[in-house]
Order: structure tokens, then C-alpha cells, then sequence
């Protein structure tokens, strides 16, 4: 299957040296503008957001996120390629980098929209899909995808699954190196039973030595990056840099060779707090923002009671601004 070349981006290639995966519930505009805090150079995703709720739905709420976001990458799921060439236009207009399709994951409820990992058994549709998007815009078009599914484990399916995408002229895959059992596992027991096969993800590098490859799976610490990047192109981290999101403030510093000082837990929350208080006075909770932020109390004492001010006490609070300066006392010095 060949396709003519697209054209030429207008916008520089995005560096996915290191990123944030998308996660459903968790990366939101509030929990990415968190996130950017504690590293620059990090690429971002969005959550998932399919065509329908695009097309049909309030765009201008699943496409809004603030400047100091980017590099940002929009997630779109969805298999019809029109559809998708429409939703990343207006990703493009919306100020997106990067337009990635979801090839990953494994929920019923996706896949009964034909979303998501069951797209590894149609890889001509999948190729389909990412040459419509290449064809509407300027901006970078990348898929997330598994190392296969159940039906189709083999190597050499993985490799025509990825030659297909590769003819488009796409040449950013993120790998999540674990196949999806589509029948029988949640979501969650797909990102735990499968057993992770980074060799598998090595080999697509090995033999697909023009694409960027990025690993994602099971990645827990900046060591194990810097172990990674020996091998692959990028890492992404998911729950890891949800949980543990101070981790984040030494990426700049170990895997992009900044020189700029490491943020402090104390200096994050208060370059979070003018933020809060414009979501405050837009009508908005304290709690859709600081719920992501639970994860910078740890490992210190009172890093319990930081997270119980943030979670429990912030329900009955009527003044949700001191709450949050009582709870940064307890992040002085860290």
C-alpha cells in the first residue's frame, strides 16, 4: 500500500523524549497546567476525546487548555477517517502540536465504537485514518498503540501492522509493550496482566530504524528512563507521573540537560495558587483542580495530612484559598 506524501508540517516536530501518557479521568486541562509546572520540556496528552463527542458535542470544552500547557498533544479515538480528519483540524485551529490516535485501548465500551486497541486487526483502516489526518493538517499525526492483541500476538502481524501506518509518512509510534486481551480483562487488568514485552518494542526499533519509537509501560522511575533511551527514541509514563508527579521536576534537569534549579513541592503550589483562584472566581471548585495534586504529598512528615487537607477537608471549607496556604505549610523547606 503506497500513499502520495503529505505536506511538508509548518510547525517544528514535537520532542517526545519524554511524556505524560493520556489517562481517562486524570489528564485534564487543570491536572496538564499542574504538570507543566514541574517540567517545560514534558509533552502532554490530553485525554482521550472520540470524534463523536467532538463533532457532536461541546468542541470548545474538550479543546480548551491554557498556553502554558504546550508542548500539547491531542488523543482522538475514533476509526472513521473523514471524522478524524475533521476533529484534527480543529485540534490544529485550536492551537494543538500533535494529533495522536488512540490504537490501544482495550474497554468494551470503545471497542463496541470500533476504538481503540481492536484497530491492530484492521491496520489498512488505521492507515487510512492517519493519511486523512496527514492530508488535513500541518501538525504532527502519531498513533498509541499495543504490541498486539489476542488473536493476533505474532511479531510479523506487529511489523505489518506498523509498515501500513509507516506508508502514510507517520513516523512517530508510541508502543505500549504489552499485547490487549480484548475479551474477558478491564482496562485495568490489561495494564497488569499482560506481561510487558520491552524486547518486543526493541525490535520494532531494530527494524523500523526510520520511525521514532517511544515505550510505554510499566516505567516507574528516571532511572529506567535513562535506562530506555539508550534504546528507544522516547518513554511515556502514565500512572507513575499521575501518582507520583514530583518525579516530574527532575525530567528537565536528567533527560533534557537543563541548568535551570529543581522546583520545589512548596514553589509548585504556589505558582498553582493565582490559578486556582481564576478557576475560583470563574465558579469553579478548588477540588477539580488540587484532586491531581494529592500525589506531591508524599514521602515526608505531614505529607498525610496535606493530602487530607486537599481531599476531605477541602469538601467542607468555606474558604478554599486558606485551606490551600494551610495545606502549603506543611511543604515549607520541600
Amino acid at each position: 500500500m503506497t500513499f502520495p506524501s503529505s505536506p511538508e508540517n509548518t510547525r517544528p516536530s514535537v520532542i517526545r523524549r519524554f511524556s505524560v501518557a493520556p489517562m481517562m479521568d486524570w489528564t485534564d486541562r487543570h491536572c496538564r497546567y499542574f504538570l507543566r509546572q514541574l517540567s517545560r520540556h514534558a509533552l502532554l496528552y490530553t485525554e482521550m476525546v472520540t470524534t463523536g463527542a467532538l463533532l457532536n458535542g461541546d468542541a470548545e470544552r474538550f479543546l480548551r487548555h491554557d498556553e502554558a500547557e504546550h508542548p500539547l498533544a491531542l488523543q482522538l479515538g475514533g476509526s472513521v477517517p473523514g471524522e478524524l480528519a475533521a476533529c484534527a483540524k480543529m485540534a490544529e485551529a485550536a492551537g494543538y502540536d500533535e494529533v495522536n490516535l488512540n490504537v490501544g485501548c482495550p474497554s468494551d465500551r470503545v471497542q463496541n465504537n470500533m476504538i481503540g486497541a481492536c484497530l491492530m486487526a484492521h491496520p489498512a483502516l488505521v492507515a487510512d485514518c492517519i493519511k486523512a489526518m496527514r492530508d488535513a493538517v500541518g501538525i504532527d499525526v502519531t498513533v498509541k498503540h499495543r504490541i498486539g492483541i489476542n488473536g493476533r500476538e505474532s511479531y510479523a502481524e506487529l511489523c505489518d501492522f506498523v509498515g501500513q501506518v509507516r506508508e502514510t509518512g507517520c513516523r512517530s509510534f508510541t508502543v505500549h509493550a504489552r499485547i490487549a486481551i480484548l475479551e474477558g480483562l478491564s482496562p485495568k487488568e490489561n495494564r497488569e496482566v499482560p506481561p510487558l514485552r520491552y524486547d518486543v518494542a526493541g525490535c520494532l526499533k531494530r527494524d523500523f530504524p526510520d520511525l521514532e519509537i517511544i515505550l510505554n509501560g510499566g516505567i516507574k522511575t528516571l532511572d529506567e528512563c535513562e535506562a530506555h533511551l539508550q534504546h528507544f527514541d522516547g518513554v511515556m509514563l502514565g500512572r507513575e507521573a499521575y501518582h507520583n508527579p514530583y518525579l516530574l521536576s527532575q525530567v528537565d534537569a536528567r533527560l533534557f540537560g537543563s541548568k535551570e534549579p529543581v522546583i520545589s513541592r512548596a514553589e509548585t503550589l504556589q505558582r498553582m495558587r493565582p490559578y486556582i483562584q481564576r478557576h475560583l472566581e470563574a465558579g469553579g471548585s478548588m477540588h477539580h483542580i488540587t484532586r491531581h495534586m494529592l500525589g506531591l504529598g508524599q514521602g515526608f512528615p505531614g505529607a498525610r495530612r496535606f493530602r487530607q487537607l486537599l481531599s476531605v477537608d477541602i469538601h467542607k471549607t468555606k474558604d478554599p484559598l486558606a485551606l490551600l496556604d494551610q495545606a502549603g505549610s506543611l511543604l515549607e523547606g520541600r
